[in-house]
């Protein structure tokens, strides 16, 4: 069956009335704990889509139904006008590149975790791409395990980069990074949409959704309470948010919760 081609004017994600329920097996019973509710946005194409809200609002799950990793209760998602659900999901993540808060790396040193995500890479190839990440083009031969953190979490992107991805997904990408690699990470992201690409971003930095965002998405305990131009939010939210810096506290979710930013 040929699959459906569509423009741009159908966004990049369409959230259409989505719902996820987890249901978990407990003593009494099972747990239904919902973590999305309803969700209608329209992320724009070859820009940055920045995801704000506090801890378990739903930021990470809104990422998973983009890769997905995760499939709605109800509703649909659609990438470029095509429902999820007729794509070929390995051939999806191809497409989009997941890059998540925590990797598990795999058995080997950097050069064999960049090879699993592209297999006719040379050295030369690898390094560009490596510094690209904030990441010493020399370090091919060390052992992935025994990365800090920080360059585990930079790998994932190097690795997620090789693989030629149209759009990046980003779990808080610079959580464990010093300014001056979080600036290059920036640069690397901001180029990669310029060349044509386009993110969503998962952060509790209120400087840093200012700074990278194009397009803005809130989420509260799994609904949506704003979605649009971050310019538009930050004049409603931001005088009263900024001296706090942290999108995903829970002063934050109040203040989100009452101001009912909902457009």
């Amino acid at each position: 069956m040929r699959e459906e081609r569509v423009t741009s004017e159908h966004g990049l994600f369409l959230f259409d009335n989505v719902r996820v329920v987890v249901e978990t097996k407990v003593e009494n019973g099972p747990f239904c704990e919902k973590t999305l509710l309803d969700v209608n946005i329209r992320l724009p194409e070859k820009s940055i889509s920045i995801v704000v809200g506090p801890s378990g609002s739903g930021k990470t799950t809104l990422l998973r139904l983009c890769n997905c990793l995760s499939v709605p209760t109800s509703g649909r998602v659609l990438f470029r006008g095509v429902p999820l659900a007729k794509l070929n999901p390995l051939h999806h993540r191809r497409q989009v590149g997941w890059v998540p808060q925590r990797m598990v790396p795999f058995p080997g040193t950097v050069r064999d975790n960049l090879l699993v995500a592209q297999p006719e890479g040379t050295d030369p190839n690898f390094a560009v791409l490596l510094e690209r990440c904030a990441l010493d083009p020399n370090c091919l031969d060390r052992v992935a395990d025994a990365l800090s953190g920080g360059e585990l979490q930079r790998l994932v992107l190097c690795r997620a980069l090789a693989t030629q991805p149209e759009v990046l997904l980003l779990d808080e990408p610079t959580s464990a990074l010093d300014p001056v690699r979080r600036d290059v990470i920036e640069h690397t992201l901001r180029t990669f949409v310029a060349e044509g690409g386009a993110g969503v971003w998962v952060t509790h930095d209120f400087a840093q959704a200012r700074r990278m965002g194009d397009f803005l998405v809130a989420l509260v305990e799994g609904r949506c309470v704003f979605h649009g131009a971050p310019e538009a939010f930050f004049a409603l939210a931001g005088g009263e948010m900024e001296s706090g810096k942290d999108l995903g506290s829970q002063a934050a979710a109040r203040f989100l919760t009452e101001k009912n930013l909902t457009e």
